[in-house]
Protein backbone atom coordinates (compact mmCIF):
# COMPACT_ATOMS: atom_id res chain seq x y z
CA UNK A 1 0.00 0.00 0.00
CA UNK A 2 1.26 3.30 -1.21
CA UNK A 3 2.13 5.99 1.50
CA UNK A 4 0.83 8.97 1.58
CA UNK A 5 3.01 12.26 0.86
CA UNK A 6 3.59 14.59 4.06
CA UNK A 7 2.90 18.57 3.99
CA UNK A 8 6.21 18.89 4.21
CA UNK A 9 6.96 16.69 1.05
CA UNK A 10 4.32 18.60 -0.55
CA UNK A 11 5.84 21.91 0.26
CA UNK A 12 8.86 20.61 -1.06
CA UNK A 13 7.38 19.90 -4.24
CA UNK A 14 6.00 22.85 -4.28
CA UNK A 15 9.24 24.81 -4.39
CA UNK A 16 9.54 23.77 -8.04
CA UNK A 17 6.70 25.92 -8.79
CA UNK A 18 8.15 29.11 -9.99
CA UNK A 19 5.72 32.35 -10.28
CA UNK A 20 5.54 33.08 -14.37
CA UNK A 21 6.25 37.00 -13.95
CA UNK A 22 8.70 36.88 -11.03
CA UNK A 23 10.33 33.58 -11.88
CA UNK A 24 11.37 32.59 -8.48
CA UNK A 25 9.68 29.39 -6.19
CA UNK A 26 6.06 30.26 -4.68
CA UNK A 27 7.48 28.94 -1.65
CA UNK A 28 10.36 31.56 -1.43
CA UNK A 29 7.68 34.05 -2.21
CA UNK A 30 5.06 33.58 0.58
CA UNK A 31 2.22 32.25 -1.92
CA UNK A 32 1.66 29.04 -0.22
CA UNK A 33 -1.05 29.88 2.06
CA UNK A 34 -1.38 26.47 3.19
CA UNK A 35 -1.30 22.64 2.71
CA UNK A 36 -3.31 19.87 3.74
CA UNK A 37 -3.46 16.15 2.92
CA UNK A 38 -6.51 14.04 3.17
CA UNK A 39 -7.01 10.40 4.15
CA UNK A 40 -8.17 9.35 1.01
CA UNK A 41 -5.04 11.10 -0.88
CA UNK A 42 -6.57 14.50 -1.59
CA UNK A 43 -4.33 17.03 -1.13
CA UNK A 44 -5.68 21.02 -0.85
CA UNK A 45 -3.12 23.46 -1.69
CA UNK A 46 -4.07 27.43 -0.77
CA UNK A 47 -2.25 29.84 -2.84
CA UNK A 48 -1.73 33.25 -2.67
CA UNK A 49 -2.23 35.73 -5.76
CA UNK A 50 -0.16 38.97 -5.97
CA UNK A 51 -3.65 40.49 -7.37
CA UNK A 52 -6.90 39.59 -7.41
CA UNK A 53 -7.26 39.96 -11.37
CA UNK A 54 -3.75 38.10 -11.74
CA UNK A 55 -3.67 37.52 -15.49
CA UNK A 56 -1.19 34.08 -14.80
CA UNK A 57 -3.70 32.55 -12.28
CA UNK A 58 -4.34 29.45 -14.64
CA UNK A 59 -0.82 28.93 -15.09
CA UNK A 60 0.26 29.07 -11.46
CA UNK A 61 -3.39 26.17 -11.13
CA UNK A 62 -1.82 23.79 -13.33
CA UNK A 63 1.89 24.50 -12.30
CA UNK A 64 0.71 23.48 -8.55
CA UNK A 65 -1.65 20.75 -9.56
CA UNK A 66 1.11 18.60 -11.68
CA UNK A 67 4.16 19.04 -9.41
CA UNK A 68 1.85 17.82 -6.65
CA UNK A 69 0.00 15.01 -8.72
CA UNK A 70 3.33 13.87 -9.25
CA UNK A 71 3.98 12.93 -5.39
CA UNK A 72 3.52 9.22 -4.97
CA UNK A 73 -0.06 8.43 -2.77
CA UNK A 74 -1.89 11.72 -4.00
CA UNK A 75 -5.63 11.05 -5.36
CA UNK A 76 -5.96 14.40 -6.43
CA UNK A 77 -5.55 17.99 -6.39
CA UNK A 78 -7.52 20.92 -5.14
CA UNK A 79 -5.63 23.94 -5.74
CA UNK A 80 -7.55 26.84 -3.76
CA UNK A 81 -6.54 30.64 -4.65
CA UNK A 82 -6.66 33.82 -2.20
CA UNK A 83 -5.71 37.35 -2.44
CA UNK A 84 -2.65 38.71 -0.65
CA UNK A 85 -3.40 41.65 1.73
CA UNK A 86 -2.09 45.10 1.54
CA UNK A 87 0.90 44.63 3.84
CA UNK A 88 1.65 40.95 2.36
CA UNK A 89 2.05 42.80 -1.15
CA UNK A 90 4.22 45.17 0.39
CA UNK A 91 6.50 42.66 2.21
CA UNK A 92 7.15 40.96 -1.38
CA UNK A 93 8.06 44.19 -2.89
CA UNK A 94 10.65 44.69 -0.18
CA UNK A 95 12.13 41.16 -0.37
CA UNK A 96 12.24 41.55 -4.22
CA UNK A 97 14.14 44.98 -3.88
CA UNK A 98 16.66 43.03 -1.45
CA UNK A 99 16.33 46.16 1.08
CA UNK A 100 16.89 48.41 -1.62
CA UNK A 101 15.68 51.94 -2.18
CA UNK A 102 12.65 52.73 -4.25
CA UNK A 103 13.27 54.12 -7.34
CA UNK A 104 16.50 52.88 -8.17
CA UNK A 105 17.74 52.14 -11.68
CA UNK A 106 19.55 48.60 -11.32
CA UNK A 107 21.04 48.63 -14.59
CA UNK A 108 23.42 51.47 -13.62
CA UNK A 109 24.22 50.45 -10.56
CA UNK A 110 27.87 49.27 -8.69
CA UNK A 111 28.50 45.57 -10.38
CA UNK A 112 25.25 45.08 -12.46
CA UNK A 113 26.41 41.95 -15.51
CA UNK A 114 23.26 43.31 -17.55
CA UNK A 115 24.55 44.23 -20.60
CA UNK A 116 22.16 46.73 -22.31
CA UNK A 117 21.65 47.43 -26.02
CA UNK A 118 19.38 49.87 -27.77
CA UNK A 119 18.22 48.88 -31.01
CA UNK A 120 18.32 52.35 -33.24
CA UNK A 121 17.50 53.63 -36.60
CA UNK A 122 17.63 56.92 -38.42
CA UNK A 123 14.15 56.56 -40.13
CA UNK A 124 11.09 54.66 -39.65
CA UNK A 125 10.37 51.55 -42.02
CA UNK A 126 13.65 49.74 -42.11
CA UNK A 127 12.37 47.21 -39.66
CA UNK A 128 13.72 47.76 -36.38
CA UNK A 129 11.06 46.68 -34.14
CA UNK A 130 10.99 43.30 -35.74
CA UNK A 131 14.27 43.03 -35.69
CA UNK A 132 14.28 43.63 -32.24
CA UNK A 133 12.04 41.28 -31.36
CA UNK A 134 13.28 38.72 -32.74
CA UNK A 135 16.70 38.96 -31.46
CA UNK A 136 14.76 39.01 -27.75
CA UNK A 137 13.30 35.84 -28.49
CA UNK A 138 16.08 34.16 -30.06
CA UNK A 139 18.17 34.97 -27.09
CA UNK A 140 15.57 33.85 -24.87
CA UNK A 141 15.71 30.51 -26.52
CA UNK A 142 19.13 29.95 -26.04
CA UNK A 143 18.91 30.24 -22.56
CA UNK A 144 19.39 34.09 -22.31
CA UNK A 145 18.03 36.19 -19.44
CA UNK A 146 16.74 38.99 -21.66
CA UNK A 147 14.36 41.69 -21.11
CA UNK A 148 12.86 44.14 -23.60
CA UNK A 149 11.96 47.25 -23.29
CA UNK A 150 9.19 48.95 -26.12
CA UNK A 151 10.28 52.68 -25.69
CA UNK A 152 9.19 53.86 -29.14
CA UNK A 153 6.73 55.34 -27.31
CA UNK A 154 4.66 56.27 -30.55
CA UNK A 155 4.83 53.73 -32.04
CA UNK A 156 4.76 50.85 -29.77
CA UNK A 157 4.39 47.54 -31.90
CA UNK A 158 6.36 44.67 -29.31
CA UNK A 159 3.26 43.81 -27.52
CA UNK A 160 1.61 42.49 -30.78
CA UNK A 161 5.31 41.10 -32.61
CA UNK A 162 5.41 38.73 -29.48
CA UNK A 163 1.90 37.71 -29.09
CA UNK A 164 0.95 39.56 -25.63
CA UNK A 165 -1.36 42.25 -27.11
CA UNK A 166 -3.76 43.98 -25.07
CA UNK A 167 -2.42 42.28 -21.68
CA UNK A 168 -1.46 44.60 -18.84
CA UNK A 169 1.07 44.20 -15.96
CA UNK A 170 0.65 42.87 -12.45
CA UNK A 171 1.43 45.64 -10.24
CA UNK A 172 2.73 44.63 -6.59
CA UNK A 173 3.12 47.64 -3.96
CA UNK A 174 3.50 50.38 -7.39
CA UNK A 175 6.62 47.81 -8.40
CA UNK A 176 5.66 46.62 -12.29
CA UNK A 177 6.30 43.00 -13.58
CA UNK A 178 7.02 42.83 -16.69
CA UNK A 179 4.51 40.57 -19.08
CA UNK A 180 6.20 37.33 -20.29
CA UNK A 181 5.99 36.68 -23.56
CA UNK A 182 8.05 33.15 -24.91
CA UNK A 183 10.70 33.60 -22.44
CA UNK A 184 11.34 37.53 -22.64
CA UNK A 185 9.98 40.12 -19.95
CA UNK A 186 8.29 42.96 -21.54
CA UNK A 187 7.32 46.24 -20.53
CA UNK A 188 5.35 48.55 -23.36
CA UNK A 189 3.68 51.73 -23.29
CA UNK A 190 0.80 50.07 -24.51
CA UNK A 191 0.31 48.35 -21.47
CA UNK A 192 -0.37 50.99 -19.61
CA UNK A 193 -3.05 52.67 -22.36
CA UNK A 194 -6.64 52.59 -21.65
CA UNK A 195 -7.25 51.12 -25.03
CA UNK A 196 -4.77 50.38 -27.46
CA UNK A 197 -6.49 52.86 -30.15
CA UNK A 198 -5.75 56.13 -27.65
CA UNK A 199 -2.79 57.62 -28.93
CA UNK A 200 0.44 59.28 -27.23
CA UNK A 201 0.56 62.62 -27.20
CA UNK A 202 4.04 63.29 -24.43
CA UNK A 203 6.51 65.48 -24.97
CA UNK A 204 10.10 65.58 -23.19
CA UNK A 205 9.36 65.64 -19.76
CA UNK A 206 6.72 63.00 -19.95
CA UNK A 207 8.70 60.70 -22.30
CA UNK A 208 11.65 61.04 -20.14
CA UNK A 209 9.51 59.97 -17.17
CA UNK A 210 8.13 57.02 -18.97
CA UNK A 211 11.42 55.65 -19.65
CA UNK A 212 12.20 56.61 -16.20
CA UNK A 213 9.85 54.20 -14.71
CA UNK A 214 10.44 51.53 -17.03
CA UNK A 215 13.97 51.10 -15.63
CA UNK A 216 13.10 51.89 -11.75
CA UNK A 217 9.26 50.89 -11.62
CA UNK A 218 10.04 47.34 -13.25
CA UNK A 219 11.03 44.20 -11.03
CA UNK A 220 13.32 42.81 -14.09
CA UNK A 221 15.09 40.07 -11.76
CA UNK A 222 18.41 38.97 -12.83
CA UNK A 223 18.94 40.40 -16.62
CA UNK A 224 21.93 39.29 -18.72
CA UNK A 225 20.81 41.50 -21.80
CA UNK A 226 18.19 44.15 -21.56
CA UNK A 227 17.38 45.22 -25.19
CA UNK A 228 15.20 48.66 -25.79
CA UNK A 229 13.33 49.44 -28.63
CA UNK A 230 14.20 52.98 -29.50
CA UNK A 231 11.84 55.63 -31.66
CA UNK A 232 13.50 56.33 -35.32
CA UNK A 233 16.00 59.50 -34.89
CA UNK A 234 17.39 61.53 -32.16
CA UNK A 235 14.56 62.91 -30.20
CA UNK A 236 13.66 63.08 -26.69
CA UNK A 237 13.78 59.30 -26.03
CA UNK A 238 17.55 58.81 -26.96
CA UNK A 239 18.72 61.81 -25.07
CA UNK A 240 16.51 60.46 -21.99
CA UNK A 241 18.30 56.89 -22.72
CA UNK A 242 21.73 59.15 -22.39
CA UNK A 243 21.16 60.30 -19.41
CA UNK A 244 19.64 57.17 -17.56
CA UNK A 245 21.50 54.31 -19.28
CA UNK A 246 24.89 55.74 -20.07
CA UNK A 247 25.78 52.18 -19.83
CA UNK A 248 23.56 51.20 -22.94
CA UNK A 249 25.49 50.68 -25.62
CA UNK A 250 23.91 51.64 -29.33
CA UNK A 251 22.72 48.80 -32.43
CA UNK A 252 22.26 50.41 -35.49
CA UNK A 253 19.38 49.03 -38.09
CA UNK A 254 19.38 50.19 -41.73
CA UNK A 255 18.61 48.93 -45.20
CA UNK A 256 20.66 48.88 -47.83
CA UNK A 257 19.26 51.80 -50.10
CA UNK A 258 22.40 54.49 -49.70
CA UNK A 259 19.38 57.31 -48.62
CA UNK A 260 18.24 55.24 -45.50
CA UNK A 261 21.96 54.16 -44.84
CA UNK A 262 22.99 58.15 -44.45
CA UNK A 263 20.28 59.01 -42.52
CA UNK A 264 21.44 55.91 -40.09
CA UNK A 265 24.82 57.04 -39.97
CA UNK A 266 23.60 60.11 -38.53
CA UNK A 267 21.28 58.42 -35.97
CA UNK A 268 24.68 56.40 -34.45
CA UNK A 269 26.85 59.50 -34.35
CA UNK A 270 24.79 60.76 -31.61
CA UNK A 271 27.22 58.19 -29.59
CA UNK A 272 29.87 61.69 -30.04
CA UNK A 273 27.49 63.63 -27.74
CA UNK A 274 26.36 60.76 -25.53
CA UNK A 275 29.71 59.52 -25.09
CA UNK A 276 27.73 55.86 -25.78
CA UNK A 277 29.69 53.12 -27.45
CA UNK A 278 28.18 51.94 -30.74
CA UNK A 279 28.55 48.36 -30.83
CA UNK A 280 27.39 47.60 -34.65
CA UNK A 281 25.00 47.67 -37.52
CA UNK A 282 22.53 45.26 -38.65
CA UNK A 283 21.45 45.50 -42.60
CA UNK A 284 17.55 44.49 -42.50
CA UNK A 285 16.01 43.87 -46.18
CA UNK A 286 19.65 43.01 -47.48
CA UNK A 287 18.44 40.98 -49.99
CA UNK A 288 15.58 38.53 -51.79
CA UNK A 289 16.67 34.62 -52.05
CA UNK A 290 15.91 34.21 -55.89
CA UNK A 291 12.70 31.58 -56.00
CA UNK A 292 13.51 30.49 -58.60
CA UNK A 293 17.45 30.40 -59.04
CA UNK A 294 17.98 28.67 -55.21
CA UNK A 295 19.05 31.00 -51.92
CA UNK A 296 22.50 31.51 -53.27
CA UNK A 297 21.48 33.70 -55.73
CA UNK A 298 20.39 37.35 -54.29
CA UNK A 299 18.28 39.51 -55.28
CA UNK A 300 18.87 43.22 -54.31
CA UNK A 301 15.51 45.04 -54.32
CA UNK A 302 16.47 47.86 -52.07
CA UNK A 303 20.71 48.49 -53.43
CA UNK A 304 23.37 47.19 -51.68
CA UNK A 305 26.10 47.93 -49.29
CA UNK A 306 24.07 50.47 -47.32
CA UNK A 307 24.71 48.66 -43.79
CA UNK A 308 28.29 48.31 -44.91
CA UNK A 309 28.38 52.29 -45.61
CA UNK A 310 27.06 53.10 -42.12
CA UNK A 311 29.87 50.85 -40.39
CA UNK A 312 32.56 52.17 -41.76
CA UNK A 313 31.05 55.69 -41.72
CA UNK A 314 30.48 55.57 -38.18
CA UNK A 315 34.02 53.90 -37.37
CA UNK A 316 35.82 57.17 -39.22
CA UNK A 317 33.39 59.32 -37.57
CA UNK A 318 33.49 57.67 -33.70
CA UNK A 319 37.57 56.52 -33.99
CA UNK A 320 36.63 53.04 -33.08
CA UNK A 321 36.03 50.15 -35.52
CA UNK A 322 31.72 49.83 -35.93
CA UNK A 323 31.32 46.27 -37.35
CA UNK A 324 28.42 44.86 -39.60
CA UNK A 325 27.06 42.31 -37.56
CA UNK A 326 24.96 41.11 -40.19
CA UNK A 327 22.67 41.13 -42.83
CA UNK A 328 19.00 39.76 -42.84
CA UNK A 329 17.40 39.26 -46.20
CA UNK A 330 14.05 39.47 -47.11
CA UNK A 331 11.41 37.03 -46.41
CA UNK A 332 7.72 37.69 -46.13
CA UNK A 333 7.57 35.12 -43.35
CA UNK A 334 8.96 37.40 -41.10
CA UNK A 335 6.36 39.94 -41.81
CA UNK A 336 3.30 37.74 -40.94
CA UNK A 337 5.08 36.13 -38.03
CA UNK A 338 4.74 38.92 -36.84
CA UNK A 339 1.32 40.14 -37.49
CA UNK A 340 0.32 36.73 -35.45
CA UNK A 341 2.94 37.50 -32.61
CA UNK A 342 4.86 34.45 -33.16
CA UNK A 343 9.17 35.50 -33.81
CA UNK A 344 10.14 34.59 -37.18
CA UNK A 345 13.27 32.86 -35.24
CA UNK A 346 10.86 30.31 -33.31
CA UNK A 347 8.20 29.88 -36.25
CA UNK A 348 10.89 29.04 -38.97
CA UNK A 349 14.45 29.15 -36.92
CA UNK A 350 15.99 27.46 -40.27
CA UNK A 351 15.15 30.12 -43.05
CA UNK A 352 17.97 31.89 -44.09
CA UNK A 353 16.25 35.22 -42.60
CA UNK A 354 16.09 33.45 -38.80
CA UNK A 355 19.74 32.18 -39.19
CA UNK A 356 20.98 35.69 -39.84
CA UNK A 357 18.85 36.86 -36.61
CA UNK A 358 20.09 34.26 -34.59
CA UNK A 359 23.77 34.58 -35.30
CA UNK A 360 23.94 38.41 -34.40
CA UNK A 361 21.55 37.31 -31.59
CA UNK A 362 24.52 35.01 -30.24
CA UNK A 363 27.09 37.72 -30.95
CA UNK A 364 25.61 39.93 -28.68
CA UNK A 365 24.47 37.30 -26.01
CA UNK A 366 27.71 35.86 -25.56
CA UNK A 367 30.59 38.69 -25.75
CA UNK A 368 32.86 38.54 -23.07
CA UNK A 369 32.38 41.78 -20.64
CA UNK A 370 35.12 43.48 -20.21
CA UNK A 371 35.82 46.01 -17.24
CA UNK A 372 34.56 49.26 -19.67
CA UNK A 373 31.64 51.34 -18.12
CA UNK A 374 31.96 49.45 -14.99
CA UNK A 375 32.52 50.78 -11.59
CA UNK A 376 35.74 49.65 -9.88
CA UNK A 377 34.46 50.98 -6.01
CA UNK A 378 37.95 51.29 -5.29
CA UNK A 379 38.74 53.87 -3.07
CA UNK A 380 42.32 55.88 -2.04
CA UNK A 381 43.88 54.11 0.92
CA UNK A 382 43.93 56.29 3.78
Amino acid sequence: MTSLPTAERVTEALAGVKDPEIKRPITELGMVKSVDVGDDGTVRVEVYLTIAGCPLRETITRDVTTAVQALDGVTSVDVVLDVMSDEQRKELSQQLRGGRPEKENPFVQAGSLTRVYAIASGKGGVGKSSITANLAAAMAADGVRVGLVDADIYGHSAPRMLGVDGSRPTVVDNMIMPVPAHGVKLVSTEMFKPDRDTPVAWRGPMLHRALQQFLTDVFWGDLDILLLDLPPGTGDVAISLAQLMPNAEIVVVTTPQLAAAEVAERAGSIALQTHQQVNGVIENMSYLPCPHCGPEHRLELFGSGGGQQVADGLSRRLGTTVPLLGEVPIDTGLRESSDVGIPFVLKEPEAPASTALRAVAHRLSHRERGLSGMSLDLSPAG
